[in-house]
């Protein structure tokens, strides 16, 4: 059998589908997450599904344990506390064993129903299949419009864009998780990885349903802090900014300095300018306070990457049995 025969038969064959689920203080949802995804799924596919813990305070473990009694295809993954979501994704993607590796919420709003039309893009050739959100009516209007701003600044100073209104949702080839398994950032930010890692990527679009069960748990602020490393993890274009209205301001003082001196040269009097010297000095002291941050979120990243500490650690690994 050559090379082509082979890949064609294992196109052909029915391929192990890894579903990957971070989930934190997520009990409430549990249960009807499984039942949908054993409904979407039963009849289309081989599958996994890969429960990563991220150190839930509530009894998200003891529930998966009660349903890891009776499913097979069911594997819990309990970090040792709270890493946070991107790092519980790349525990989740060490752990998939299937050749299509799909990430998602286990709230519902990233509709199991979507991943039949998924598979058929990955069988016609299709590395990445990106599920992008046309509707998010039942997100709030300041998380609508916050997001959207997110998406132009992101792309507008990013080397590699990303889509907008793709989250983690999406399928991946076992060729590109692979991929992405080879990058050890400890500022992670997966959508940015996903986009640079490249391979061929298609589309598909959903209305953003309401979240099926329990609350969310990202705080403003969480999200903030994920916008933040998502921009300082994927470009060096703030410090470049910084550089220019660096030189832009240099100029300018050049010029008003000039003036200044040609002034008291030629009228022989000082100008009164107490308000203005206050305003420049405050001006100029601000953006320095401004850039100063910046250079601290690069520093504090360069940190965390020297130490070298893992993402994640593993307290333990369960598997589901009949």
């Amino acid at each position: 059998m050559n090379e082509f025969e082979s890949q064609k038969q294992f196109k052909e064959a029915p391929p192990l589908i890894s579903i990957v689920v971070p989930v934190y203080n997520e009990a409430a949802a549990i249960s009807g997450f499984l039942d949908v995804i054993d409904k979407v799924l039963s009849e289309h596919a081989t599958f996994e599904i890969v429960f990563i813990n991220d150190g839930s305070r509530d009894h998200t473990e003891r529930e998966i344990e009660t349903r890891l009694k009776s499913s097979s295809n069911l594997r819990l993954v309990n970090l040792s506390r709270n890493f946070g979501k991107e790092a519980a994704l790349a525990a989740g993607l060490s752990h998939a064993r299937g050749q299509v590796v799909i990430p998602m919420d286990v709230d519902l709003q990233d509709p199991p129903d979507l991943i039949p039309a998924m598979l058929e893009h990955w069988k016609n050739g299709a590395k990445i299949v990106n599920a992008r959100r046309i509707d998010r009516s039942h997100d709030t209007w300041a998380k609508r419009k916050l997001a959207a701003a997110f998406y132009r600044i992101f792309n507008w100073l990013a080397e590699t864009p990303i889509p907008s209104n793709v989250g983690d949702f999406r399928l991946l080839d076992r060729e590109v998780v692979d991929a992405v398994l080879q990058i050890e950032d400890r500022s992670r930010f997966n959508k940015g990885i996903f986009s640079w890692v490249g391979f061929e990527t298609v589309e598909v679009t959903y209305e953003r349903p309401a979240r099926a069960d329990g609350e969310p748990s990202w705080s403003w602020w969480r999200l903030w802090t994920l916008a933040l490393d998502g921009i300082f993890a994927s470009s060096t274009t703030p410090l470049r900014v910084w550089s220019y209205v660096g030189g832009t301001m240099a100029i300018f003082a050049f010029l008003y300095s000039a003036f200044v001196f040609l002034s008291v040269l030629i009228g022989g009097r000082d100008l009164p300018g107490y308000a203005s010297t206050l305003i420049v000095i405050l001006t100029f002291g601000g953006l320095n306070l401004v850039a100063l941050g910046i250079i601290g979120e690069y520093v504090g990243r360069i940190y965390y990457e020297v130490r070298k500490r893992p993402l994640y650690i593993v307290r333990s690994v369960k598997e589901g049995r009949e």
